[in-house]
């Protein structure tokens, strides 16, 4: 994958999202310690206020604790992706189209005439040569039978 990592809509969309529910949670968690401050020190605080106040709170921090964790990963991802080297650029040249090309003939293959003999060519007489071919029998060096069970 040769794909850059700011070009990666994955990416992009894990760092916007994880940026947008760490606001959200923030937003949850100070709205909710807010309301319940100042109606606690007013004297006016009812039950809703505490006790659901309470529990949105608990929500905000889970909501802002998943951002912080996603704005992790994509750090962690950028930090993972500058170790990796990235490919060397082709080096292309430039065609220079004012230029003709020299168009070279094929090489035709030749065939050595008869009469003609390679000079350094090893020359190997048949009584040489010793022929591993000869049809096997079934007996034994000294003439006797093969036993088999």
């Amino acid at each position: 994958m040769n794909k850059s990592l700011t070009r990666s809509m994955g990416f992009w969309l894990l760092l916007v999202v994880s940026l947008a529910t760490t606001a959200v949670g923030a937003w949850l968690i100070s709205g909710q310690i807010g309301t319940m401050t100042t109606t606690l020190l007013d004297g006016t605080a009812t039950g809703v206020e505490v006790y659901v106040g309470q529990s949105l709170v608990v929500v905000g921090a889970g909501v802002l604790a998943a951002g912080i964790v996603g704005i992790l990963l994509t750090l962690t991802l950028v930090a993972a992706r500058s170790l990796v080297p990235a490919p060397a650029p082709a080096v292309v040249e430039a065609i220079d189209w004012t230029v003709e090309a020299e168009e070279t003939p094929a090489p035709v293959a030749t065939t050595p005439s008869a009469d003609t003999t390679p000079a350094t060519e090893d020359v190997v007489h048949e009584d040489e040569v010793t022929r591993d071919d000869a049809p096997a029998t079934d007996a034994n060096p000294d003439g006797s039978p093969s036993l088999t069970r």
